[in-house]
């Protein structure tokens, strides 16, 4: 296996991806401090991440949208919006906001918790699977914020006086803080960890 950049005394700039030797402390393209990987990547991953989860929990059981027509309340969850859509036979936005809104963000709390089991071994994974888990969940993590462009549409668009109203209920300021916690928490994971634990492994195995 070639050497790595780490065991070549080089890290990779966070911010530009310059590859520079650790000694200067700092890139010498944009300025800012060099690391060989992430600071606390794990700690810091996780601990968004079961934040995240957290608001997950109340983003899905709390009304996201209060309804008020001819002086009647109504309130919304996520789930109760996919079912209405499913009952008015609009098929493709109910699943849509179900993928975005209700599988998207458990699937991508599922792929960070495996990455980060992979990164201390105590989940066996291909470092290139594991790499193409991390891209994927970063590229599909900015739909999830479907639910909540919908609501600040909608409150914007129907504002009838007494006759109808739409407001934004708990539900959509859980959600939003869900989703910029598990960006977060994709962004503060480092992958290289992986490689580093293989690295590692194929160190501490047996010469035949």
């Amino acid at each position: 296996m070639n050497p790595s950049a780490l065991e070549l005394d080089m890290a990779a700039c966070h911010i530009c991806n310059k590859v520079s030797e650790i000694q200067n402390h700092h890139c010498s393209r944009c300025g800012s401090q060099l690391h060989p990987r992430k600071p606390d990547s794990l700690a810091r991953c996780l601990a968004f991440g079961f934040t995240g989860i957290l608001a997950y929990i109340p983003a899905n059981l709390l009304p996201i949208m209060l309804v008020t027509q001819l002086g009647t309340e109504e309130k919304s969850t996520i789930l109760g919006g996919v079912a209405t859509f499913w009952d008015m036979g609009a098929y493709p936005v109910a699943i849509t906001i179900f993928i975005a809104s209700v599988m998207i963000p458990g699937l991508k709390f599922v792929a960070l918790g495996i990455l980060c089991g992979a990164a201390t071994g105590k989940i066996e994974l291909n470092p290139r699977s594991a790499n193409r888990i991390y891209y994927l969940t970063e590229l599909v993590g900015r739909w999830s914020m479907v639910d909540v462009f919908v609501v600040a549409i909608l409150v914007g668009l129907i504002q009838m006086g007494n006759l109808m109203s739409i407001e934004p209920g708990a539900a959509a300021i859980a959600f939003a803080l869900m989703v910029i916690l598990t960006m977060l928490s994709a962004n503060a994971f480092d992958p290289k960890l992986i490689w580093d634990r293989l690295r590692q492994s194929d160190s501490n195995s047996p010469v035949p």
